[in-house]
């Protein structure tokens, strides 16, 4: 570390995000690492800085101590590093792209690392080759597939493949590049960070599903929207086109994943509303796509919504190994357990129901009005 570097990150308030605190052990690495960002210039928020109502003998109450403390060091954060590790299931932590999600609303820089950059294909012991075609237990685009992570994390969040110290050199290394970027002529403007829907009569709704790299997607999606319309919403999905994106044509996967990520990120830009589908995806974990929209709605103001087949505590139904083990599941980490059905970031955030869509879609109307 060079004195002038430091110089370079001293003004970066670093979240650092991760199932570290599920980990045996987990709070001495977090310790570590916020002690070696330090080192480097940064300052660090994390989750629990400040004191928490840990000792409430309301479980939803200690949950929503953690959440609050999160939403309040968002506030400062100006960029976060993730941890994009597979965790129960083939994807990453669903609350770090939760957290993901909230720091790309507020203009934060988005790191995230790991271990594994290798496709979806190569990763998920469920892809397969189907009348030609690479598919998942889904049936999911193929370009997914191609990718190492989901669309929203491949679009908002630079990945390193190695360490979070790997991740910290990375972010120094831009941060030199940025300062030499300052001198040279003309600008850029981000013109996909308003809204292009104007607010009508009825509330805009966006369906964050996880129907849509199917096949089928349009019809899904379409038996949603009229259900959605009956009582009295408008309802926009991940497949339609948001207003001023188009579609890009291309046989790159990471240009399809950014004209994908434009799209998402745009219909939560302009909806009033997120209705969430919470159920699990690939293991244990929220959809990827889904649990950063629901955070990147969260921070812009959104009203959100969830829904699930169970609603029963995760403590219920994630396999562990009981109280005297500390809850722990089959890869070692703490199943949560505050009396909420899924990751505390979706719990604490919004009201979750249980059940059919449309007597789903019947309690939102009647919450809403």
């Amino acid at each position: 570390m060079y004195r002038y570097q430091h110089s370079l990150v001293s003004g970066e308030a670093l979240y650092i995000a991760g199932p570290e605190c599920f980990y045996t052990y987990g709070y001495d690495a977090l310790g570590a690492m916020k002690a070696r960002a330090e080192a480097l210039g940064f300052s660090v928020t994390l989750p629990n800085n400040d004191p928490l109502d840990l000792e409430n003998p309301d479980l939803q109450k200690r949950a929503d101590s953690i959440f609050a403390n999160l939403e309040k060091v968002m506030l400062d954060t100006t960029a976060i590093a993730a941890d994009l590790e597979a965790y129960r299931g083939a994807e990453p932590d669903s609350g770090t792209v939760y957290e993901l999600g909230m720091a790309y609303a507020k203009g934060a820089k988005c790191y995230g690392y790991t271990r594994d950059k290798r496709s979806f294909a190569a990763k998920n012991l469920n892809a397969r080759l189907l009348n030609g075609k690479v598919t998942d237990e889904f049936g999911n685009h193929p370009f997914y597939l191609q990718l190492p992570f989901a669309p929203t994390i491949i679009g908002s969040t630079k990945v390193v493949e190695g360490n979070f110290e790997d991740c910290l050199q990375t972010m120094i290394l831009d941060k030199e590049e940025e300062c030499k970027f300052k001198a040279r002529r003309g600008y850029y403007v981000d013109y996909s960070a308003s809204r292009t829907e104007k607010p009508g009569e009825k509330p805009l709704v966006y369906l964050a599903g996880t129907g849509r790299y199917q096949e089928n997607a349009q019809e899904i999606f379409g038996k949603m929207k009229e259900i959605c319309g009956k009582y009295g919403m408008q309802a926009f999905s991940p497949v339609d086109l948001a207003a001023g994106v188009e579609q890009v044509k291309t046989d790159n996967p990471y240009v399809w994943a950014e004209n994908m990520f434009d799209n998402f990120q745009q219909h939560v830009r302009n909806c009033d509303v997120i209705i969430a589908d919470l159920n699990n995806y690939r293991g244990y974990e929220v959809n990827n796509d889904v649990g950063f929209e629901c955070g990147m709605g969260f921070q812009l103001g959104k009203k959100l919504y969830g829904y699930m087949d169970d609603t029963s505590p995760m403590i219920k139904k994630i396999p562990h190994l009981g109280a005297d083990k500390e809850f722990r599941d089959h890869t070692g980490s703490n199943v949560e357990n505050f009396n909420y059905p899924c990751n505390l970031m979706f719990s604490c955030s919004m009201k979750i129901f249980e059940g059919a869509f449309e007597k789903v879609i019947e309690k939102i109307a009647a919450d809403l009005i």
